[in-house]
């Protein structure tokens, strides 16, 4: 037989000095380590004696407790006079034996003193153990015990768990010794064996609960609360929702042996079969729990009923977190050993609401691992996620029905936020109060004062030297002083007062505009800055905060004589995607003074997350500010109200300039984006293209449109490249026509802003003179689609906000309807590859000919008298200094053209000539609703310049050239070329006759 003996810990020890035990049985020896500088040490120790004989229960265990010097190694004897004994204790064999199945609980036993100490306290401490008998005559009764002399304790307490709990109520201990949580303890008197045995039944019902859900918890948390909440898995985002309710309770009712709802779920999705394993620590990592739940899927009509394993782990449960990792597994489906399925459940406290109620927030991913490389990868890897997305969506509908959900509007910490930030503000009269109350302003109201009583007293005297009668002149060299000294101050006070009442006028409104309606929503509170640079010679400055934000300018108070200002403002505005916030900080010096800036920063939206956001100190830059070590205090909220609708409406807005179909992403493939790229959660994906990246080495990869980025991403031969950046960074756009550089593919290419998309220079293929970043891409799928939707993306999000509320749905359409459908952007064609047509000379300044691309009644006119009928052009938009661009749409007669009939679109644009002395206006046409219309652009170009004369009179010259833009192969190449160019020729010489024509009748209209 095996007495197993479990040494704990001890505590309350008289001395803060080394310890270590030494344990006897019979002639059977063991010492522990030596635990040093301690009074409450720690050995966690296991010894085994080894009983026999029939006196067994006659035996007792006897542990000595020895104090030592801090130099007294374990190898030690402690014959040698290096340590003392500080006392002991004993129990016998015969008290665990009477224990149910021989086993007792950890257990607080008191210290006795010895009778040789080498101190004066009574009470030497307490010590925790736990004991168990193994081996033969485990079956031996308590009344075979109560033989040999030993009372029998089964009347004073009840039944104890049985003896596989031991093991588990050690563990318990342990982790609350590790961990600073022991509870209250129970004294185990070896002499007094009816009263500890009273105790020992308390510890057996404590450590009983040790085996349900709560006590497993309260072992794991503080493990767990070292560990970092895992990332979501790659498959995707199945679940995320708010509940009202704690964290703690949403885990405990999906988790808990005892859940209701997993029964109702099981009962909802027709499992049967089910069985769970308690929670059991994994073997070598006590900081996880695990368990193991098997049951059968009910039969669907493409697979029978099949039996489903899950293995359940805690990765994380501390701090209000948790993650649960789930291994499902499905051996009887088909190829069902070739892969494991992966969900992970992340249970995360939520904002307090603002009802004071507890939220929680449950995020559930999955992700599908194969084993084994099968064909069927895609089709597995499809059919799983639609039936997670099945299965989860019963999941949510009836976790709705137990939990109340919390509202998506809710955002309770930025309520918490803005109404501390909300203060009230002081009136007038306080600052006034504390502006003027300085030397200056008092010195000088006392000197008024001063004076005014002098004139009050004295007596008219008469007039002396210079003075005449309402002139009176200082009479001595002090009354010069004095005066010229009241003149300056009051002077100075004047300017106090001007700027104290210009300030307060150009205070505006600190609570901002509160946002109404659906849509984006970025809250901004300004609340403090620190260490200004100062502006005044009395150290101070007076500094007021513009925020800037997709076009939208909002303008703080100004605070006065400060270096450290508090505004405590907020602003709320309803906006589009935001990308960047620019923030500027203002000496302000009078209204109509140009105000000098103290420091500026910019703020990226998807490069810092909504909890870096909430709470900031940024540092300002510029000179002024990095030399004063300057930094704002701002609270960033950016949220969507009613966000389906939002990204609906805003997906139809793109329609319309489009003129296609797009649809709503679905949640897997917005997921996967914002993963890819590190998106925030409220940016969605649009639209993605496979392109090429033209460099040294052409990468092929895909190219991604989102609301507020693009972005390109490959991967080849492991080689992975990731790029992305704003839209607002792009300057310009443009096509090139197929040339062999590119294989005789369209290229797209993207100009960056100088000095924008730095963290994507490893990936642009060239920069030009002016440091600008350029993109080329290239083989496209559907070229066209690709670059108009990139076409019409870029414009709205340079569009200024205030044009655009002036643009009506209508208006959009019919702009949109004036762009060719299959024209994508504008094409810059080499005058090398076009044709010269025609060229006229005019006897008029060059003004009157450039009347032709105007817009007014001169080309409407010409127009419609060359056969073109319902003429429409919109206004000229300015895409760059000296570049614009517009659209024209109209039809041919019948008689006018054998393409009579059909829809003409037009993109025309305008640029300076690089001397300086005339336009260039090129125009890309497309032909619709004739044979072979949509493989090719029929392309004008207008070189318009002015010609130097003798005599210096006004004239120019107009030379048209004209050139074919293949979009896709074919046998007629020749034939359509040649019929075009007899065509627009014809057309071409018709309307510069009308022009001449109109000019000439103009001129002579305006001699008469």
């Amino acid at each position: 037989m095996r007495l197993f003996v479990y040494v704990l810990e001890a505590k309350g020890l008289p001395l803060n000095s080394s310890y270590y035990l030494k344990l006897q049985v019979s002639k059977s020896k063991f010492k522990s380590r030596v635990v040093k500088g301690c009074s409450d040490p720690f050995w966690n120790e296991e010894f085994v004696f080894r009983v026999r004989g029939g006196g067994v229960y006659h035996l007792q265990l006897t542990i000595s407790i020895c104090c030592c010097d801090d130099n007294y190694d374990d190898d030690d004897d402690d014959d040698c006079g290096v340590g003392f004994l500080l006392g002991r204790v004993r129990v016998p064999v015969a008290a665990v034996a009477a224990e149910e199945n021989q086993c007792m609980m950890p257990t607080w036993f008191d210290i006795h003193k010895a009778e040789c100490g080498k101190y004066v306290k009574e009470n030497c401490g307490k010590i925790r153990l736990a004991l168990s008998l193994h081996g033969r005559g485990d079956d031996r009764s308590a009344e075979e015990a109560a033989c040999h002399g030993t009372p029998s304790p089964l009347g004073l307490r009840e039944k104890i768990p049985r003896r596989k709990k031991l093991l588990k109520a050690v563990a318990s201990s342990l982790d609350k010794i590790l961990h600073k949580n022991v509870n209250s303890s129970r004294s185990y008197g070896s002499l007094d064996l009816s009263g500890s045995y009273s105790e020992n039944e308390n510890c057996s019902e404590e450590s009983s609960s040790c085996s349900s859900f709560e006590e497993a918890m309260e072992m794991i948390l503080p493990k767990g609360g070292e560990q970092q909440m895992p990332d979501d898995l790659q498959g995707g985002i199945l679940l995320d929702q708010a509940y009202k309710v704690s964290s703690k309770d949403l885990n405990a009712l999906l988790f808990s042996s005892d859940s209701r709802f997993r029964k109702k779920l099981w009962e909802l999705q027709g499992i049967t079969d089910t069985h769970e394993t308690p929670w059991i620590y994994k073997p070598g990592d006590r900081s996880s729990l695990t368990r193991v739940v098997t049951y059968t899927k009910p039969a669907t009509k493409l697979v029978k009923a099949v039996k489903v394993t899950e293995e359940q782990m805690y990765c994380k449960a501390g701090g209000g977190e948790f993650a649960v990792l789930l291994n499902v597994k499905t051996p009887d489906v088909p190829y069902g050993n070739a892969f494991m399925v992966e969900l992970l459940y992340k249970i995360m406290p939520g904002n307090e609401l603002p009802s004071g109620e507890e939220s929680s927030r449950l995020v559930v991913s999955w992700d599908i691992n194969f084993c084994q490389s099968t064909m069927m990868r895609s089709m597995i890897k499809g059919g799983a996620r639609q039936g997670l997305k099945e299965n989860f969506d019963q999941f949510a509908c009836l976790l709705s029905q137990s939990i109340r959900l919390v509202d998506p509007s809710i955002s309770s910490e930025k309520d918490h936020v803005l109404q501390i930030v909300k203060r009230e503000h002081q009136s007038n009269w306080e600052l006034g109060v504390e502006y003027f109350w300085n030397v200056t302003a008092v010195t000088t109201s006392f000197l008024i004062l001063y004076v005014g009583l002098h004139l009050l007293l004295c007596e008219p005297s008469k007039p002396h030297g210079m003075e005449i009668n309402g002139l009176d002149l200082p009479d001595s060299l002090g009354e010069l002083i004095t005066s010229g000294i009241l003149v300056l101050l009051l002077r100075h006070m004047h300017d106090m007062i001007s700027h104290f009442i210009e300030a307060r006028l150009q205070m505006g409104s600190d609570h901002g505009v509160e946002a109404k309606g659906d849509g984006w929503v970025v809250t901004v509170a300004v609340v403090e800055a620190v260490n200004l640079p100062s502006f005044d010679a009395s150290g101070y400055a007076d500094p007021f905060v513009v925020l800037t934000c997709n076009g939208r300018t909002r303008t703080s108070s100004v605070q006065l004589q400060t270096c450290n200002p508090q505004w405590n403002g907020v602003f709320d505005a309803t906006q589009v995607p935001p990308s960047v916030l620019r923030v500027e900080v203002f000496n302000f010096d009078g209204p109509f003074d140009q105000a000098v800036s103290l420091g500026h920063t910019m703020i990226n939206f998807l490069k810092l997350t909504s909890t870096e956001l909430a709470d900031m100190w940024i540092p300002l830059e510029g000179e002024l500010a990095v030399s004063s070590r300057s930094k704002l205090h701002l609270s960033i909220f950016s949220d969507i109200k009613n966000r389906a609708e939002t990204i609906k409406k805003f997906l139809e807005t793109m329609e319309k300039g489009v003129r296609k179909k797009l649809k709503l992403p679905s949640p897997h493939k917005n997921s996967a984006f914002q993963k890819l790229f590190g998106m925030p959660p409220e940016e969605f994906f649009i639209k993605d293209y496979s392109c090429y990246l033209r460099r040294k080495i052409p990468l092929q990869g895909r190219l991604f449109l989102s609301a507020r980025t693009v972005g390109f991403y490959s991967n080849l031969f492991g080689h992975k490249i990731k790029i992305f950046f704003l839209w607002e960074d792009i300057e310009d756009v443009e096509v090139h026509a197929p040339s062999i550089a590119s294989v005789g593919s369209p290229t797209l290419i993207i100009t960056l802003r100088k000095g924008a998309g730095l963290d994507a220079a490893h990936g642009a293929t060239s920069q030009d003179d002016e440091g600008r970043l350029r993109f080329y891409f290239q083989s496209f799928a559907s070229f066209d689609a690709a670059s108009r939707t990139i076409s019409v993306l870029w414009k709205m999000r340079n569009l200024a906000l205030d044009e655009k509320a002036l643009v009506t749905e209508d208006q959009l359409g019919q702009c949109s309807q004036l762009v060719p459908e299959n024209a994508g952007l504008f094409t810059i064609f080499e005058v090398a590859n076009m044709l010269k047509i025609h060229s006229a000379d005019f006897q008029v300044d060059i003004k009157c000919v450039m009347k032709l691309f105007n817009g007014g009644n001169l080309e409407h006119k010409v127009m419609e008298q060359s056969g073109c009928l319902n003429y429409r052009t919109t206004k000229w938009e300015e895409l760059k200094p000296g570049v614009y661009e517009r659209q024209l749409s109209f039809k041919f007669r019948h008689h006018a053209s054998i393409f009579g009939g059909d829809e003409v679109h037009c993109t025309q644009r305008k640029t300076l000539r690089v001397d300086g002395r005339g336009w260039i206006v090129n125009q890309v046409t497309a032909l619709h609703g004739i044979p072979f219309g949509d493989h090719f652009h029929v392309h004008l170009r207008y070189d318009i310049e002015k010609l130097d004369t003798e005599d210096d009179a006004c004239r120019c010259r107009c030379d048209v050239y004209l050139g074919v833009e293949w979009l896709k192969n074919g046998k007629f190449q020749r034939r359509i070329e040649g019929n075009i160019n007899e065509i627009f020729t014809g057309r071409v010489k018709r309307t510069f006759e009308l022009v001449k024509n109109e000019i000439l009748l103009a001129n002579d209209v305006t001699v008469l």
